[in-house]
């Protein structure tokens, strides 16, 4: 479960260089009758790789090889729905046995191109809400995975950031809008802040071309951004790190790898932990479980990150007892 030994730089080198190949390989073990996995990464080898590859190294545990005993035709939606849908009606058309996926937005594309193929959710922040599921005990259909509890979180950074920077007065919120778990977590945000009489402002992103006007929108009116992570969000992680960081504006979001790019501080589930979990539910229903009888799991450990490098470069001081809870700070 533990990925410290392998640095983040080898997983992006060795994704990037493999990427190309995977799908071809995996179509040529077809004729193997290998069980076909389809993964829909909704980010970017660089954002999502290291999920990837717990992911994969799950499987492995589990006896699933790939080009051994398992194919995987590995896609990347490089957060642009429209990748989503054109990659997941590729999985039909290919007949995998399997698709894993992850965001919400995502995972729905998944699920409007098959009725019929299991789908895995690695991660969605709010499966009901969203509409991919009715029930998380007893799913139905064949979508099942596990829910990162996303707006139910939201209160709980507000406080960590609220412990970084007291009384921030106006507080900016980022999110795409098009994807319905950030509607969601935005709404459970705005409460929040609005019971602490803090000043918002709502920057509504829809694709990569929105995030530097909304940065140009925001000058002045902001003390500190709150990202909601998603895959466009992932696909962009520096651009938005970088700009934030020019406005001098500290940041909290739901993703570690946010944080590990220059963002200043993460709290959210464990990225690998949820992705070799999801290779546990491929294994039971490659085994013959059905999916609609597999409960939805929530995580129950969650991980604080910091970066005190940004802390520096902002000017900050992250507090001793804020420090003492973090699971993992940058230096």
């Amino acid at each position: 479960m533990q990925f410290d030994q392998l640095k983040r730089r080898e997983f992006i080198t060795l994704l990037g260089g493999a990427a190309g190949a995977w799908p071809f390989a995996a179509r040529a073990q077809r004729f193997s009758n290998l069980k076909t996995i389809g993964f829909l990464g909704e980010g970017t080898p660089s954002s999502h790789g290291p999920l990837f590859a717990a992911f994969v190294q799950r499987l492995r545990e589990l006896g699933w090889v790939e080009g051994h005993t398992v194919a995987i035709e590995l896609r990347w939606g490089e957060g642009r729905n429209e990748r989503f849908a054109e990659f997941a009606a590729e999985f039909v058309r290919l007949k995998v046995d399997i698709i894993v996926a992850s965001g919400t937005a995502n995972v729905l594309a998944a699920k409007q191109a098959t009725a019929v193929i299991p789908i895995v959710v690695a991660a969605a922040g709010n499966p009901i809400g969203s509409g991919l599921v009715a029930s998380l005990a007893q799913p139905g259909g064949n979508v099942t995975g596990l829910s990162t509890q996303a707006a139910d979180l939201a209160g709980k950074r507000l406080e960590f950031l609220r412990e970084v920077i007291p009384g921030p007065g106006r507080l900016a919120i980022m999110g795409n809008v098009a994807n319905p778990s950030v509607v969601l977590e935005m709404g459970e945000l705005k409460a929040a802040a609005r019971a602490l009489s803090l000043e918002i402002a709502a920057l509504e992103i829809q694709k990569t071309q929105d995030i530097v006007p909304a940065f140009e929108a925001l000058k002045g009116r902001a003390d500190a951004l709150y990202v909601v992570v998603d895959a466009l969000v992932a696909a962009n992680w520096i651009r938005i790190n970088t700009l934030a960081l020019g406005a001098r504006l500290p940041t909290m979001s739901g993703g570690q790898g946010y944080v590990e790019m220059g963002g200043l501080i993460s709290y959210g589930p464990n990225g690998p932990a949820l992705f070799r979990r999801a290779a546990d539910y491929v294994d039971k229903i490659l085994r013959g479980a059905k999916p609609g009888d597999l409960p939805i799991e929530q995580p129950t450990k969650f991980d604080l990150v910091m970066n005190l490098v940004t802390a520096r470069a902002l000017g900050l001081t992250i507090p001793e007892s804020l420090l003492a809870r973090a699971d993992e700070v940058i230096e």
